[in-house]
């Protein structure tokens, strides 16, 4: 190669290799690019809910950069081993679906995956077409080829032996098979989150067996969710989905604080933090480009203007509000904030954290302060109930 051609491929590393975790190597991925030809980049999913949010979208995002810059996206839908379910980053196994149920939700995640990639640059393929067609004495052939103790070094798998959990022995099989979709796609590069290195190696060493190119391996940061705590899951109620209206995205994303705002422009952005900007400027910025991403310039705007009618200008008898029902909840003012944070925006609050709130100002009841944390509301009234600058739901009369 001539220099101008190191320079290109330098130049495409390092643009392919941004916000990436970790990438095994870069030199076999300068080594791929300047063969000339398209690579087949790879990521896997499993089809476990029928909803991406945003931390999907992050590795989703990467592969969209890997088609633009004329490259193959191969998503391999685990039909089969979505039945099993991904044991990393897990305290406990998963629940096992039906056949049935995977391909249900295989659907709808299509349908939202490609509001990211470029379908006419993809393929799809479900891994059921080859496991389904293996039988027993295949099975333990593959099986053969890594060794328990290979296994039991993940993290995940070391820390449930040590916590006394159990680990089932279809868990095992999960790394092995999914190195094995490697191995049928003949991938130069497969992405995933942090959590997926382990399952990746497993690929670069089951390649290697067969005679193939070991494929460079990309992880991405694991995007935490609206707590700031956990990762963004839907099951754990902190998640932004893709397939939301853009007034929802727009207010969900308001709702993080402004340290998870700083690493939500670094993850989803891509971008350092605008450091001479107002916080709450910051999160407008970042909330409506968010919004734009999935729904257009149009319907970020009015979100935009929607939120700041009902929040900036305190304008909630109008807005458009979550209805909360307390039911049997107590009707003091921690009780109902609490409960009305979880089952409104699934968001996890303390008692404490309500008590901080109110005694900094931010609960409202009928557009009047409540400076007592011990207060109860009357029984059977109706009203908003401000919770804070950017959620507020309607109580119904009883």
């Amino acid at each position: 190669m001539d220099s101008r051609t190191d320079k290109n491929v330098e130049e495409a590393v390092e643009r392919l290799c941004a916000g990436a975790e970790a990438v095994i190597t870069r030199e076999e991925l300068a080594e791929k690019l300047s063969g000339g030809h398209p690579l087949r980049g790879k990521l896997g999913v499993d089809p476990t809910a029928p909803d991406i949010h945003l931390g999907h979208g992050v590795v989703l995002g990467k592969l969209r950069e890997f088609q633009d810059a004329g490259h193959e996206a191969i998503l391999i839908i685990g039909d089969f081993t979505a039945m099993i379910g991904d044991p990393s980053g897990r305290s406990v196994t998963r629940p096992q679906l039906t056949h049935e149920q995977v391909l249900a939700n295989a659907k709808s995640y299509q349908e939202q995956a490609f509001k990211i990639l470029n379908r006419a640059r993809a393929r799809i393929v479900f891994n059921g077409e080859w496991f389904q067609a293996m039988s027993f004495e295949e099975v333990i052939r593959l099986n053969s080829r890594v060794t328990l103790q290979q296994m039991l070094q993940r993290e995940d798998f070391r820390q449930r032996l040590d916590a006394g959990q159990p680990i089932r022995a279809h868990e095992i099989q999960y790394p092995i098979m999914q190195g094995w979709d490697s191995v049928k796609v003949r991938a130069d590069v497969e992405l995933g989150g942090t959590d997926q290195l382990f399952n990746n190696l497993v690929g670069r060493d089951l390649q290697h067996e067969e005679g193939q190119p070991r494929q460079v391996v990309l992880t991405m940061p694991i995007l935490e969710g609206l707590d700031g705590q956990k990762k963004m899951s839907k099951s754990l109620g902190n998640y932004v989905a893709l397939n939301e209206s853009a007034a929802d995205m727009f207010g969900k994303l308001m709702s993080v604080s402004d340290d998870l705002m700083k690493r939500y422009y670094q993850v989803l952005l891509q971008e350092a933090f605008p450091a001479d900007s107002h916080p709450m400027e910051a999160k407008k910025v970042l909330a409506g480009r968010i919004a734009a991403r999935f729904h257009g310039e149009a319907e970020a705007l009015a979100a935009r203007e929607a939120f700041e009618r009902r929040f900036s200008k305190g304008d909630l008898e109008t807005s458009d509000l979550p209805d909360f029902s307390p039911g049997e909840t107590p009707r003091d003012i921690l009780s109902l904030g609490v409960a009305a944070y979880t089952v409104c925006f699934g968001l996890a609050k303390s008692r404490s954290d309500m008590r901080r709130l109110i005694l900094g100002g931010g609960v409202q009841w009928r557009g009047e302060k409540i400076a007592d944390p011990r207060a109860v509301l009357p029984s059977g009234e109706a009203g908003i109930l401000r919770l804070d600058k950017t959620h507020a739901v309607r109580i119904p009369a009883e």
